[in-house]
Formats: C-alpha cells, sequence, structure tokens
C-alpha cells in the first residue's frame, strides 16, 4: 500500500470522519459511494478506469492482509485450527 504522506492525511481523515457521521453504510452505501466517485471524479479512459479499479483491489488487500487475518489468527487461537480429519 503506498502510504499517503502524513501533511496529506488530516484532509483525508476529513472525509473519513464525514461517512462516519453520514452513517455510510457497507451493504450498499459503500459502493454506490466508490462508483459515483469513478463515474464523476475519474477522468474517462481506459488506464484511468484501471489504476482506479487496482486502488479498490489493493485496499481490499490490505484489509485482508493487516485487519482480517490478524483477526482471523485471534479466532484461531480462541476456538482452534480446523484439523484435516473427517470423522
Amino acid at each position: 500500500m503506498p502510504y499517503v504522506k502524513q501533511e496529506r492525511r488530516p484532509e483525508l481523515d476529513k472525509i473519513v470522519e464525514a461517512m462516519i457521521r453520514a452513517d455510510v453504510q457497507y451493504d450498499g452505501d459503500l459502493n454506490y459511494i466508490l462508483f459515483k466517485f469513478c463515474k464523476v471524479g475519474v477522468d474517462p479512459g481506459y488506464n484511468n478506469y484501471k489504476i482506479y479499479i487496482g486502488e479498490l483491489t489493493e485496499a481490499a488487500a490490505e484489509i485482508r492482509r493487516r485487519i482480517l487475518a490478524p483477526y482471523e489468527d485471534e479466532k484461531i487461537k480462541v476456538n482452534g485450527d480446523v484439523d484435516g480429519d473427517v470423522e
């Protein structure tokens, strides 16, 4: 993940805070926001759309790597791992 420079983060954090205040849900609202931004905020062109999709893909990968994987590791400690035996 290419990290955003420290001086840029406060402005971007305001957008995240506004999304939280607006009660943006991740069961449709977020999809709408990301699609709408692509439609009105990304200059039309194959490479621009490809770059935008890449950003979405990499954001998902970062969530999987830094949030979901540690969560799953913790749950394995709590509940035990899946074994290969079928009974």
